[in-house]
């Protein structure tokens, strides 16, 4: 059978993408265990960390994940005690979600986790801009390009 170049797994971006995103994960979720976190859930944290309080509408915007998939992730964390929900005072129809005491501690106890990732890979701060910056060029024209099929 001839090899046909254009299925060639080398030749693909997709695949050392996905590749690159599961090495990450992986070196993420072996850190994360010993704060009884997964990956997605620090994830979500590092959102709270960052605005405080938030609505389920808002975190599924920012974090590109479906409120199906963020309700059960943010359920886990309220049981874990690093989150709370309460009713907004300005419009009751509202549920504000914000880290608790115990979810601000965890995240000094995890302050040294992204440095410790960076430190598998031996890339320099500016090749690690460089490829954010890629990366985030690709997911804008992603949703660039799904807008405009919405439509």
């Amino acid at each position: 059978m001839a090899q046909d170049k254009a299925f060639g797994l080398q030749n693909q971006l997709c695949f050392p993408i996905y590749l690159a995103s599961k090495e990450i994960t992986g070196k993420y979720t072996k850190l994360l265990k010993q704060y009884d976190l997964t990956y997605t859930q620090y994830v979500v944290m590092m959102y709270f960390w960052n605005v405080g309080s938030s609505n389920l509408k808002e975190v599924s915007r920012a974090l590109m994940l479906d409120c199906s998939t963020l309700s059960p992730l943010i359920k886990k964390l309220e049981d874990k005690g690093f989150l709370e929900r309460k009713r907004s005072q300005q419009d009751e129809r509202n549920l504000l979600i914000s880290p608790t005491q115990k979810g601000l501690e965890l995240k000094e106890r995890t302050l040294g986790v992204t440095d410790e990732v960076k430190t598998f890979f031996d890339l320099s701060a500016e090749e690690i801009e460089s490829l954010k910056s890629i990366v985030l060029k690709l997911l804008k024209k992603s949703l660039e390009m799904d807008d405009k099929t919405d439509v």
